[in-house]
């Protein structure tokens, strides 16, 4: 595994856009260049430095695109936690910066956050985890497809549980690139396969689990969709209290059993069934 010797989000530059630029590969292949985050038709570009000779270039070749505003903080502060190693279970999550002392009965994941998708230690992301752990320490679980991957940690959890194979979708481009580093750095080319794509695109692929920790207004139509009771296990996640209330319901009149529902902080909930076309 490619460790990094340094944190490259210790301070991040960020600027704020209305509109989104085209970013040439000059600025692509600078040092300090992190990625693009679009939502809608507003976008932020991330350095890991000043970089306002290279939002002023930016701006020439982008007309009709303005700069609102731009911010100085911490990678810890732009994510709202710490960048630390931590278990799951004996999954050992950390920064290829900071590797823990070795262990021979951990299962290492290395996660390198990127600069939008957190650190792994939302309360959702954590219950898919360990019930992922749990499913792949029970049974065999041996193909997975990972809806909303982010990170792509939820793809190397169960990779590192012995998955081997594992798709990883997202809509959001930069999300699938910061997938794909941490698949590199983790060396799980050959079991994890990530890609852009829409959840709801994603439910005719049959798979052992399907795990899908997204908004609630995507996860709706994915779960009317006919192939939902194909897969032997799924995990429903990133769900608050009426939004799962609703899902619940749809799940009623599906030919599934909800096996658990998982509350443990009071407001995001997920969801482990089973289908029950499978003995």
């Amino acid at each position: 595994m490619f460790m990094l010797k340094k944190n490259p989000y210790e301070q991040l530059y960020i600027y704020y856009f209305d509109g989104i630029p085209d970013i040439d590969r000059a600025v692509q292949t600078t040092d300090s260049y992190l990625g693009t985050w679009v939502d809608d038709n507003v976008s932020f570009l991330f350095f890991s430095k000043a970089s306002d000779d290279i939002i002023d270039q930016v701006l020439k070749k982008n007309k009709g695109v303005c700069l609102v505003d731009q911010y100085q903080m911490t990678g810890e502060q732009w994510h709202g936690d710490r960048i630390e190693p931590y278990y799951v279970n004996d999954l050992c999550i950390y920064p290829p910066w900071n590797p823990p002392e070795p262990d021979e009965n951990m299962k290492p994941v290395v996660l390198d956050p990127g600069v939008v998708f957190g650190t792994g230690r939302h309360q959702t992301t954590e219950d898919c985890l360990y019930l992922i752990h749990r499913l792949c320490t029970k049974h065999v679980i041996e193909s997975v497809v990972d809806i909303g991957t982010g990170t792509g940690l939820l793809s190397l959890g169960a990779a590192a549980m012995g998955c081997q194979k594992v798709l990883a979708c997202d809509f959001n481009y930069l999300a699938v690139k910061t997938t794909l580093n941490n698949i590199r750095l983790n060396g799980f080319e050959d079991r994890i396969l990530a890609f852009q794509a829409k959840g709801e695109q994603m439910m005719s692929i049959p798979c052992d689990l399907l795990v899908a920790n997204i908004h609630y207004d995507v996860m709706r139509h994915m779960i009317e969709s006919p192939h939902l009771a194909d897969k032997k296990w799924f995990i429903l996640s990133g769900l608050l209290k009426t939004e799962a209330r609703k899902v619940l319901d749809s799940l009623a009149s599906k030919n599934v059993h909800v096996m658990e529902r998982h509350c443990p902080d009071g407001v995001w909930n997920t969801i482990l069934c089973r289908s029950l076309n499978y003995p």
